[in-house]
């Protein structure tokens, strides 16, 4: 697996760190997420080779923290809250609406690699739901009649032409 020199040596300084190789594990998922974008199987057993690991053991923790990816995102990661007061204000409605106007269906990547439409569990603004997070932006009170302005965002972005957020 190649690896960009600054993460080899950041993993190098890291492991040695730790008493017990394997204790090291969930710092360099993170650090090889951060280099490669995702988590590859490739990657999941050079860490396990390099920590003298079964790739099993690295690989229960990829499937069971939400946070690393086995796939690449899409070059905009667009999320829409789902947990429970954003539910209830109309988020699975602006998912699906938001699903369809970008001809992408949800929790996957489109095809072309343009853009990853997911649910989050929890974007942490439960009193202004439905909210949908694209990128690092947060957009707040979405509701139906706001999709296509988000979607006109997002399809601008992955054309690289916005660069702040624009009011839905």
């Amino acid at each position: 697996m190649k690896l960009k020199s600054e993460t080899c040596e950041a993993i190098d300084k890291l492991i040695p760190q730790y008493p017990v190789k394997r204790s090291a594990v969930l710092p360099l998922l993170h650090l090889v997420q951060g280099d490669q974008g995702y988590i590859s199987s490739e990657g999941i057993e050079w860490i396990a080779e390099k920590l003298e690991l079964a790739p099993i053991n690295v690989y229960e923790l990829v499937t069971f923290y939400p946070y690393f990816r086995q796939e690449k995102l899409g070059k905009v990661h667009v999320r829409v809250c789902r947990t429970l007061s954003c539910a209830l204000v109309g988020a699975y409605d602006v998912a699906d609406r938001l699903a369809e106007a970008l001809d992408c269906p949800l929790n996957t990547t489109k095809a072309n690699g343009d853009f990853t439409l997911e649910y989050a569990e929890c974007l942490a603004s439960c009193g202004s739901g439905p909210v949908v997070l694209v990128d690092e932006d947060l957009y707040e009170k979405v509701c139906e009649k706001d999709v296509d302005g988000v979607a006109d965002t997002i399809l601008a972005k992955v054309n690289g032409s916005v660069e702040n957020k624009e009011t839905a």
